[in-house]
């Protein structure tokens, strides 16, 4: 490898201060979704470019429109290449999911989230204030995580308007098939539904492949939002940049008369990395996914060999959910969650598992994306504390 994703080490992650490595102090954070590998050449030389040049004025449409265009040609790996006409800058992925509740569902109509979910997920519908109907997933034979399709069928059949769909899936590392896909795009074409896509850990495909939602079927464009960034395949989320994607028309111009108030807060320094990212930085992001697929193998090694601990598969992200449910039956936790526990005894800070979902108090969700020494030790932590 050209990089060293190793070099970090324990004692230099907690000396710089994240917000990941000084929430939880003396303990090895895995629990929120950055990097812990820095970041490529090609951006490090960007930023220190633009601080030199003093140039942190608002952003010219020229430089936002160059993006857009970068995007979808980036998004062509995937087969895909959305319309830069009808694609927003925005500030984060999240501030999309607000788009499609706000403006493209009607008052007062729930939200279907399928569940182990990414955490906001489970409150911003509340912003609204909408229902939010859990769906909870199951694991097949084989451990893969799978949306429960009857589950979301008889949810949108009580009026709910929107599904939320992750993919890759935060927190199960799943990137979804097309099967799966089609058959989600039949249930809400049925039912006169729409989907909002975090497509945020695309450029983190591992094993697996990304299906864009927008293209499983002839209808599927015509209720899809779809919205990804570079800040999370690139590390750097800080910088606070996303695109939102219309899939129709119909949309696009329903929500030009709010597109310049969503998309002025979107960092100028953000949208001009995005840039780097997608059209010059390929390399890195090739060999950070390589690396952690070393992790990913790790984690799942060490994983297996503990009794009464499972994790599923892991195709995408760098995020895994570990099911302590057999342990927690046993009283291995007392009256402490996994998390709770482990954070306690282990110091290892990991996500707890209930905000992912009303079924999921017994899991703990994992960031493995760190240097390999670094995963090494939180994994000998949590196997001593787990005896």
């Amino acid at each position: 490898m050209a990089y060293d994703f190793s070099s970090r080490s324990l004692e230099q992650l907690i000396s710089e201060g994240s917000h990941k490595w000084s929430r939880y102090p003396g303990a090895i954070g895995m629990w929120v979704a950055e990097m812990d590998f820095g970041v490529s050449d090609e951006i490090r030389d960007y930023l220190i470019a633009e601080a030199n040049r003093g140039s942190f004025g608002y952003l010219p449409p020229a430089d936002g429109r160059r993006v857009l265009e970068a995007t979808s040609e980036w998004l062509g790996r995937f087969n895909w290449t959305p319309n830069p006409d009808h694609m927003l800058l925005l500030p984060e992925v999240l501030a999309g999911l607000r788009i499609q509740i706000e403006h493209f569902s009607s008052p007062g109509s729930a939200v279907v989230v399928p569940t182990p979910a990414y955490m906001p997920f489970l409150t911003i519908p509340k912003e609204f204030d909408r229902e939010i109907i859990e769906v909870p997933s199951n694991r097949d034979e084989e451990g893969y995580w799978r949306l429960d399709l009857d589950g979301i069928d008889a949810a949108l059949a009580t009026g709910a308007e929107t599904v939320v769909l992750c993919n890759p899936w935060n927190p199960t590392g799943r990137c979804l098939s097309f099967d799966e896909l089609s058959a989600l795009d039949a249930i809400v074409t049925k039912h006169g539904a729409r989907v909002f896509e975090d497509a945020i850990h695309v450029p983190l495909v591992l094993d697996g492949t990304y299906i864009p939602f927008a293209t499983v079927s002839e209808q599927a464009p015509s209720h899809t939002i779809t919205a990804i960034s570079s800040t999370k395949g690139w590390n750097i989320p800080g910088l606070k940049c996303a695109q939102l994607i219309f899939n129709n028309e119909e949309d696009w111009n329903a929500f030009q008369p709010l597109a310049h108030a969503a998309s002025e807060p979107t960092s100028t320094v953000g949208v001009r990395a995005t840039g780097v990212c997608f059209t010059q930085s390929q390399d890195w992001n090739d060999e950070v996914r390589d690396y952690l697929r070393i992790n990913r193998d790790v984690l799942e090694e060490r994983v297996a060999g503990w009794d009464g601990v499972s994790i599923s598969p892991l195709e995408g992200t760098y995020i895994g959910l570990l099911d302590f449910t057999e342990l927690a039956q046993r009283g291995a936790f007392g009256d402490q969650s996994p998390a709770e526990f482990l954070r306690e005894n282990a110091k290892v800070a990991l996500t707890e598992g209930r905000l992912c979902g009303a079924n999921y108090s017994n899991f703990a969700r994992i960031i493995f994306a760190t240097p390999l020494p670094v995963l090494t030790e939180a994994l000998d932590r949590i196997e001593a504390a787990l005896g």
